[in-house]
Protein backbone atom coordinates (compact mmCIF):
# COMPACT_ATOMS: atom_id res chain seq x y z
CA UNK A 1 0.00 0.00 0.00
CA UNK A 2 1.27 3.37 -0.69
CA UNK A 3 1.42 5.41 1.96
CA UNK A 4 -0.28 8.92 2.31
CA UNK A 5 2.25 11.43 3.37
CA UNK A 6 1.44 15.18 4.96
CA UNK A 7 1.62 18.55 3.58
CA UNK A 8 4.84 19.58 3.71
CA UNK A 9 5.63 21.57 7.11
CA UNK A 10 7.79 24.66 7.81
CA UNK A 11 9.34 22.92 10.60
CA UNK A 12 9.76 19.00 11.13
CA UNK A 13 10.34 17.68 14.66
CA UNK A 14 11.47 14.06 15.16
CA UNK A 15 11.77 11.42 17.92
CA UNK A 16 15.10 9.62 17.70
CA UNK A 17 15.06 5.82 18.67
CA UNK A 18 13.17 3.91 15.91
CA UNK A 19 11.84 6.79 14.14
CA UNK A 20 15.29 8.22 12.66
CA UNK A 21 17.78 5.88 14.23
CA UNK A 22 17.91 2.25 15.70
CA UNK A 23 17.08 2.32 19.61
CA UNK A 24 20.69 4.46 20.94
CA UNK A 25 22.19 3.63 17.98
CA UNK A 26 23.73 6.45 15.85
CA UNK A 27 22.27 7.80 13.01
CA UNK A 28 23.16 5.57 9.40
CA UNK A 29 24.82 7.41 6.79
CA UNK A 30 22.07 7.82 4.08
CA UNK A 31 19.70 8.97 7.24
CA UNK A 32 22.68 11.70 8.10
CA UNK A 33 22.26 12.43 4.93
CA UNK A 34 18.55 12.72 4.63
CA UNK A 35 18.16 15.12 7.48
CA UNK A 36 21.24 17.29 6.48
CA UNK A 37 19.36 18.14 3.03
CA UNK A 38 16.27 18.76 4.81
CA UNK A 39 18.07 21.39 6.96
CA UNK A 40 19.05 22.75 3.93
CA UNK A 41 15.37 23.36 3.37
CA UNK A 42 13.26 23.66 6.66
CA UNK A 43 14.30 24.01 10.72
CA UNK A 44 14.53 20.81 12.27
CA UNK A 45 13.74 19.43 15.64
CA UNK A 46 15.48 16.05 17.39
CA UNK A 47 13.18 15.06 20.98
CA UNK A 48 14.44 11.94 23.14
CA UNK A 49 14.46 10.72 26.76
CA UNK A 50 18.13 10.64 26.05
CA UNK A 51 21.08 12.30 27.52
CA UNK A 52 22.91 14.97 25.57
CA UNK A 53 25.92 12.74 25.59
CA UNK A 54 24.12 10.61 23.70
CA UNK A 55 22.75 13.05 21.04
CA UNK A 56 26.08 14.03 20.27
CA UNK A 57 27.18 10.36 19.85
CA UNK A 58 23.73 9.39 17.69
CA UNK A 59 23.06 12.72 16.12
CA UNK A 60 25.91 15.36 15.79
CA UNK A 61 28.69 13.28 14.90
CA UNK A 62 26.74 11.79 12.16
CA UNK A 63 25.92 14.59 10.02
CA UNK A 64 28.18 15.63 7.63
CA UNK A 65 30.10 18.80 7.88
CA UNK A 66 28.25 21.33 5.67
CA UNK A 67 25.23 20.62 7.76
CA UNK A 68 23.39 23.89 8.43
CA UNK A 69 22.88 23.25 12.44
CA UNK A 70 21.73 26.92 13.06
CA UNK A 71 18.58 25.74 11.94
CA UNK A 72 18.48 22.37 13.96
CA UNK A 73 16.96 22.38 17.76
CA UNK A 74 17.53 19.77 19.70
CA UNK A 75 15.66 18.65 22.95
CA UNK A 76 17.59 15.59 24.80
CA UNK A 77 15.79 14.70 28.47
CA UNK A 78 12.50 14.30 27.15
CA UNK A 79 12.28 17.91 25.99
CA UNK A 80 13.33 18.78 29.84
CA UNK A 81 16.06 20.49 28.28
CA UNK A 82 16.89 22.03 24.78
CA UNK A 83 20.25 22.93 22.77
CA UNK A 84 20.59 25.33 19.65
CA UNK A 85 23.81 26.43 17.69
CA UNK A 86 25.29 29.61 17.58
CA UNK A 87 28.62 31.15 17.44
CA UNK A 88 29.92 28.13 16.05
CA UNK A 89 29.32 25.95 19.20
CA UNK A 90 26.04 24.22 20.91
CA UNK A 91 24.30 26.22 23.79
CA UNK A 92 21.68 25.75 26.53
CA UNK A 93 18.14 27.73 25.92
CA UNK A 94 16.59 25.82 28.87
CA UNK A 95 17.50 23.43 31.33
CA UNK A 96 14.31 21.95 33.37
CA UNK A 97 17.13 19.22 35.22
CA UNK A 98 16.24 17.80 38.56
CA UNK A 99 16.70 18.48 42.69
CA UNK A 100 18.09 16.24 44.89
CA UNK A 101 15.09 15.36 46.77
CA UNK A 102 13.25 14.77 43.30
CA UNK A 103 15.94 12.53 42.19
CA UNK A 104 15.08 10.61 45.75
CA UNK A 105 11.49 10.77 44.88
CA UNK A 106 12.03 8.89 42.17
CA UNK A 107 14.34 6.68 42.86
CA UNK A 108 11.85 5.56 45.94
CA UNK A 109 8.91 5.25 43.35
CA UNK A 110 11.01 2.97 41.66
CA UNK A 111 11.54 1.05 44.30
CA UNK A 112 8.15 0.24 45.53
CA UNK A 113 7.24 -0.32 41.92
CA UNK A 114 9.55 -2.85 40.81
CA UNK A 115 8.85 -4.94 43.39
CA UNK A 116 5.39 -4.98 43.02
CA UNK A 117 5.45 -6.14 39.25
CA UNK A 118 8.46 -8.73 40.07
CA UNK A 119 10.74 -6.29 38.68
CA UNK A 120 13.15 -6.19 41.52
CA UNK A 121 15.79 -8.62 40.24
CA UNK A 122 18.20 -7.54 37.61
CA UNK A 123 17.83 -10.58 35.03
CA UNK A 124 20.82 -12.54 34.50
CA UNK A 125 22.21 -11.11 31.80
CA UNK A 126 22.33 -6.80 32.10
CA UNK A 127 23.91 -4.38 29.62
CA UNK A 128 24.27 -1.41 31.68
CA UNK A 129 22.80 -0.02 34.58
CA UNK A 130 18.69 -0.33 34.71
CA UNK A 131 17.57 2.86 36.20
CA UNK A 132 19.51 6.05 34.41
CA UNK A 133 19.32 9.70 35.86
CA UNK A 134 19.98 11.51 32.31
CA UNK A 135 19.67 15.15 34.33
CA UNK A 136 15.93 15.93 33.58
CA UNK A 137 14.67 12.66 33.03
CA UNK A 138 14.70 9.40 34.70
CA UNK A 139 15.02 6.36 32.39
CA UNK A 140 14.36 2.31 33.39
CA UNK A 141 15.24 -0.48 30.98
CA UNK A 142 14.65 -3.45 32.16
CA UNK A 143 18.01 -5.11 29.88
CA UNK A 144 19.97 -2.11 31.11
CA UNK A 145 20.65 0.76 29.15
CA UNK A 146 23.15 -0.53 26.81
CA UNK A 147 21.20 -3.67 25.63
CA UNK A 148 21.02 -5.04 21.89
CA UNK A 149 18.08 -4.17 19.95
CA UNK A 150 17.30 -7.88 19.68
CA UNK A 151 17.28 -8.45 23.06
CA UNK A 152 15.06 -5.05 24.08
CA UNK A 153 12.31 -6.51 20.94
CA UNK A 154 12.08 -10.21 22.48
CA UNK A 155 12.02 -8.51 25.92
CA UNK A 156 9.03 -6.64 24.81
CA UNK A 157 7.46 -9.63 22.67
CA UNK A 158 7.61 -11.79 26.00
CA UNK A 159 7.29 -8.70 28.76
CA UNK A 160 5.23 -5.89 27.41
CA UNK A 161 2.50 -5.84 29.94
CA UNK A 162 4.56 -5.99 32.90
CA UNK A 163 5.91 -2.31 31.62
CA UNK A 164 2.73 -1.13 31.05
CA UNK A 165 1.55 -2.15 34.45
CA UNK A 166 4.91 -0.85 35.54
CA UNK A 167 3.63 2.60 34.73
CA UNK A 168 0.64 2.16 35.86
CA UNK A 169 2.08 1.84 39.50
CA UNK A 170 4.19 4.48 39.01
CA UNK A 171 1.78 7.40 37.75
CA UNK A 172 -0.42 7.86 41.90
CA UNK A 173 3.22 7.25 43.01
CA UNK A 174 4.79 10.29 41.47
CA UNK A 175 2.17 13.23 40.83
CA UNK A 176 4.32 15.69 40.35
CA UNK A 177 5.83 13.99 37.25
CA UNK A 178 4.94 12.74 34.12
CA UNK A 179 5.55 8.86 33.38
CA UNK A 180 5.73 7.56 29.92
CA UNK A 181 6.31 4.20 27.92
CA UNK A 182 9.38 4.92 25.81
CA UNK A 183 11.62 3.28 23.44
CA UNK A 184 11.24 -0.36 23.26
CA UNK A 185 10.92 -1.40 26.48
CA UNK A 186 11.57 2.00 28.55
CA UNK A 187 9.49 3.99 31.28
CA UNK A 188 10.69 7.77 31.16
CA UNK A 189 9.98 10.16 34.06
CA UNK A 190 10.10 13.90 33.85
CA UNK A 191 8.68 16.80 36.14
CA UNK A 192 4.97 17.17 35.34
CA UNK A 193 4.63 19.72 32.52
CA UNK A 194 8.30 18.95 31.12
CA UNK A 195 6.98 16.51 28.28
CA UNK A 196 7.70 16.09 24.31
CA UNK A 197 4.48 18.62 24.38
CA UNK A 198 5.73 21.15 26.15
CA UNK A 199 9.22 20.74 23.98
CA UNK A 200 6.83 21.64 21.01
CA UNK A 201 5.23 24.65 22.32
CA UNK A 202 8.76 26.21 23.55
CA UNK A 203 9.88 24.92 19.95
CA UNK A 204 7.56 27.18 18.34
CA UNK A 205 8.49 30.27 20.95
CA UNK A 206 11.88 29.70 19.80
CA UNK A 207 11.88 29.55 16.34
CA UNK A 208 8.80 31.89 15.61
CA UNK A 209 6.72 29.01 13.58
CA UNK A 210 3.06 28.21 14.78
CA UNK A 211 2.75 24.91 15.68
CA UNK A 212 -0.08 24.55 13.00
CA UNK A 213 3.00 25.07 10.60
CA UNK A 214 4.85 21.95 11.89
CA UNK A 215 4.86 18.05 11.51
CA UNK A 216 5.59 15.97 14.49
CA UNK A 217 7.20 12.38 13.20
CA UNK A 218 7.46 9.10 16.08
CA UNK A 219 6.94 5.61 16.14
CA UNK A 220 4.77 6.12 19.65
CA UNK A 221 2.15 7.95 18.78
CA UNK A 222 0.09 5.19 20.68
CA UNK A 223 -1.95 6.11 23.77
CA UNK A 224 0.32 5.78 26.80
CA UNK A 225 3.57 6.67 23.85
CA UNK A 226 6.16 8.82 24.52
CA UNK A 227 5.13 10.39 21.23
CA UNK A 228 1.38 10.48 21.71
CA UNK A 229 1.69 13.80 24.64
CA UNK A 230 2.51 15.90 21.23
CA UNK A 231 -0.98 15.44 19.81
CA UNK A 232 -2.50 18.04 22.73
CA UNK A 233 -0.88 20.59 21.47
CA UNK A 234 -2.27 20.46 17.85
CA UNK A 235 0.47 19.68 16.11
CA UNK A 236 0.22 17.77 13.13
CA UNK A 237 1.80 13.99 13.36
CA UNK A 238 2.88 11.21 11.44
CA UNK A 239 3.11 7.72 12.78
CA UNK A 240 5.84 5.78 11.46
CA UNK A 241 6.96 2.07 12.49
CA UNK A 242 10.93 2.26 11.44
CA UNK A 243 13.40 4.38 10.27
CA UNK A 244 13.09 3.21 6.92
CA UNK A 245 9.65 4.81 6.94
CA UNK A 246 10.59 8.25 8.11
CA UNK A 247 13.37 7.53 5.76
CA UNK A 248 10.22 7.41 2.79
CA UNK A 249 9.08 10.20 4.52
CA UNK A 250 11.86 12.54 4.20
CA UNK A 251 12.55 11.69 0.64
CA UNK A 252 9.41 12.65 -0.35
CA UNK A 253 9.46 16.32 0.97
CA UNK A 254 12.64 16.79 -0.62
CA UNK A 255 11.41 15.67 -3.47
CA UNK A 256 8.14 17.67 -3.34
CA UNK A 257 9.92 21.07 -2.50
CA UNK A 258 9.35 24.12 -3.78
CA UNK A 259 11.80 26.49 -4.60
Amino acid sequence: MTPTFPARPRLIAFDLDDTLAESKQPLTPEMAALVSQLLAQIPVAIMSGGKWEQFTKQVVSRLPDHTNLGRLYLFPSGAGQCYVYRDSAWHLQYDHSFTEEERQKIRAAFAIALKEVGLDTPPPQLWGEQIEDRVAQFSFSPLGQQAPVPEKKAWREKNNPLRLKLRELLVPLLPDFEVKAGGITTIDITRKGISKAFGVRELANISNIPIADMLYVGDALWEGGNDAVVIETGVPTYQVANKEETAELITHLLATATH
